[in-house]
């Protein structure tokens, strides 16, 4: 059974969370994108919990119930690491996590966890997310990729979350069929799961928005640097951990040149290519995903 409660931080900040699996075991922390929620993961939680883990998948800050600071500036970084270091030492007090696994935007924070406090964790699962080295480098480089992302210039105009919630989500909706998947129906969005996604941005899509808008890392644009303005240490790239990235190849918005030179960051990595899904692959092969998962962490 999944458990929906709200998870208060020392630092003010109050996370929306999904979770099951008895406390006191191994924890499993999942990590949501956008325009995603934690309910993605519930086929997960059910699975791990099963196994013998404890799950969490909270709502990211500016997401579903979780707080939502009015100043863009609060959605850097360092303040999303911040609020899943705070729900680790709540969560799983005194012991490493079993895994974070992430997603799209949660991978963006799981990636920089992973090099700041890699003592929070034993092993980090990234699926369809870019790694901040290889995604710097394709933004700056390729035009297939500026092309690509042209999206996120789009969710930080100031009217971005007024377009996006016009004819029920009409824009939102083509994230799914035509964004950043191959165009046409998707089997996996039924209407109970619709209606999920709309309960959830019925929330409000300013959060979600604000994370592109703290972000410097898009394609450049003539008024606009970009990605072309920012150089990274190298010692904020790399992961000492144990990785497991799982990419569905068929990623339009995110392709598959955003894997390769990852090894130039990974000590240990692990890289499992799945050829016909896309970058909702959470929805589409939750078996597929699960087990990897699994192998990768037992």
């Amino acid at each position: 059974m999944i458990e929906h409660r709200m998870l208060s931080l020392p630092h003010g900040i109050t996370l929306s969370c999904r979770s099951s699996g008895a406390a006191g075991r191994p924890v499993i922390v999942f990590l949501h994108g956008f325009p995603e929620g934690a309910f993605v993961w519930d086929t997960l939680l059910e699975h791990f919990a099963a196994l013998g883990y404890r799950c969490i998948a909270p709502n990211l800050r500016g997401f579903e119930k979780s707080s939502a600071p009015a100043d863009v500036s609060a959605y850097r970084a360092k303040h999303l690491v911040q609020d899943i270091a705070a729900l680790i030492a709540l969560e799983s007090p005194g012991a490493p996590l079993a895994a974070l696994v992430a997603h799209d935007w949660g991978g963006a924070v799981a990636w920089s966890l992973a090099n700041q406090a890699p003592q929070l964790l034993h092993k980090l699962c990234i699926i369809n997310s870019p790694h901040p080295g290889t995604f710097l480098r394709e933004l700056r480089d390729s035009p297939a990729q500026q092309a690509a992302s042209a999206y996120m210039n789009f969710l930080i105009r100031p009217d971005a979350e007024a377009l996006l919630a016009q004819d029920d989500y009409r824009r939102l909706w083509e994230f799914f069929t035509n964004g950043f998947a191959a165009n046409g129906p998707q089997a996996w969005l039924t209407d109970a799961v619709k209606a999920q996604y709309r309960a959830l941005w019925d929330h409000g899509l300013t959060g979600g928005c604000n994370f592109y808008r703290a972000s410097p890392l898009r394609p450049p644009t003539a008024s606009d640097p970009g990605a072309s303005a920012i150089t990274l240490p190298r010692e904020m790239l790399t992961v000492s951990l144990p990785t497991l990235v799982v990419w569905g190849m068929d990623d339009i918005a995110l392709p598959p040149a955003l894997i390769d030179g990852l090894q130039d960051y990974i000590a240990q990595l692990q890289v499992q290519r799945v050829p016909g899904a896309s970058h909702w692959i959470v929805h589409e092969q939750p078996a597929l995903v699960a087990a990897a998962i699994e192998k990768f962490i037992r």
